[in-house]
């Protein structure tokens, strides 16, 4: 079957453009927005937030200048100006000290009602597999502090007394000071901090049962600089946006397009160029997600393996079937089988390890369960799809059949 030359045309200009696209070097390399902490109201706590930008020297001056004396030792005998001191977040300020032996005294403070307030160390800026210090007063009024491991999105994923901070054998100690609750703690660690992702995070209701963690009602990801006390904004919307082109590519678009040439043969040509237009647009969206995550994977260090491999085993997957498009014999070529073949089996296995791509990315990303039941809608779409397409497909074949005229038998002689 012949293909229209403007069909051919169009789309190697656009499978040229996405393999320019994969070769640029050039793009810019996004996620971070840097926030610098001056500021410039005399009202740094109004309507009980502290903005990262545009706060004076004066309001800098009321925030880290509380003396910490009711802290206890060794945390209140240091002098507020050995401490760098910078708001970090909302109602979030930060306190540090490195010395020479690389020990770090932190003090975390920020406005207080009820639930618990905490902060984390993350390798790569996300949940997943960091540690934090948590502090929170119980219904009691009695103090409570402990480090937690945080090895899923679950609340039972997020472990108390466990994690990687190497605290050294100075208590934290978590307190009250007016309005705000001021966590304290000291760690030891091997080398000195410099840029260093830190989770922040805070819940208004209590820890329950054996001190579980209740959801937070808002987080924060940050990159905080330790050795000139900046603070850079990771972007989520990178995340994101990368999560959202690669559900749409490998959840929804390319799936569908799949479906075409099994169901709608017999409506020639239309379902080729239906699979063909469909899978090309699948195709981009798909290779839109990939060089997102690239850009994430530089901007960001999310060093996933398992999920970056299959994320390339599957681009080139995408490419050799794009490859096939142009490399397609003709009908009564001999070799149109083994093409059939490779055509057929190739697109089954991208599709195959495109959603298991989807899935452990949802669940390294500690993404919740928005995406998950997201996902599953679109699954459950798809297989309801393909059964009713099935019936009808059975359905079809069995009226042709009947529809054929019996074989006539001569008499014999």
């Amino acid at each position: 079957m012949a293909i229209p030359s403007f069909f051919v045309s169009f789309t190697k200009i656009l499978v040229g453009f996405c393999l320019l696209c994969m070769v640029h070097k050039d793009f810019v390399v996004a996620g971070f927005e840097e926030v610098r902490v001056e500021h410039d109201t005399n009202e740094p706590l109004t309507n009980g937030s502290i903005t990262t930008a545009g706060t004076g020297e004066d309001g800098r001056s009321e925030l880290c200048g509380t003396d910490l004396s009711f802290l206890g030792p060794p945390y209140g005998n240091m002098s507020t100006a050995k401490m760098v001191c910078s708001p970090i977040w909302n109602t979030f300020v930060l306190r540090y000290h490195q010395r020479e032996d690389n020990v770090m005294t932190i003090i975390l403070s920020a406005v207080y009602t009820t639930g618990w307030v905490g902060i984390g160390f993350s390798r790569n800026g996300m949940m997943l597999g960091s540690s934090a210090m948590v502090g929170w007063f119980n219904r009691k009024g009695h103090a409570r502090i402990k480090q937690y491991y945080l090895q899923g999105a679950h609340a039972s994923q997020v472990i108390p007394d466990k994690g990687e901070l190497p605290l050294n054998g100075i208590p934290p100690v978590v307190s009250l000071h007016g309005a705000m609750i001021y966590l304290a703690f000291q760690a030891k660690f091997e080398h000195r901090l410099g840029r260093q992702p830190i989770l922040l995070a805070f819940g208004t209701r209590y820890p329950t049962g054996f001190h579980h963690l209740t959801k937070h009602d808002d987080k924060t990801a940050v990159w905080f600089d330790f050795s000139q006390a900046s603070v850079l904004n990771i972007d989520t919307s990178q995340r994101k946006n990368h999560g959202i082109l690669g559900l749409m590519a490998w959840g929804l678009i390319l799936p569908a397009g799949a479906i075409v040439p099994r169901y709608l043969k017999h409506k020639d040509p239309l379902w080729y160029y239906l699979h063909a237009v469909i899978q090309f647009l699948g195709f981009i969206l798909g290779l839109a997600s990939v060089l997102l995550g690239i850009q994430l994977y530089q901007s960001m260090n999310a060093d996933i393996p398992a999920h970056r491999g299959i994320g390339i085993f599957v681009l080139v997957l995408s490419i050799l079937q794009v490859m096939a498009f142009f490399l397609r014999p003709n009908k009564d070529s001999k070799y149109r089988r083994y093409w059939n073949w490779y055509h057929l089996w190739f697109g089954r296995m991208a599709l195959f390890f495109g959603s298991l791509n989807i899935v452990l990315g949802i669940q390294y990303a500690g993404a919740g369960d928005d995406w998950k039941i997201g996902y599953g809608f679109l699954l459950a779409i798809t297989l309801l799809v393909v059964i009713v397409l099935e019936t009808f497909s059975c359905m079809r074949r069995r009226r042709d059949k009947s529809n054929l005229p019996s074989n006539f038998q001569m008499n014999t002689i």
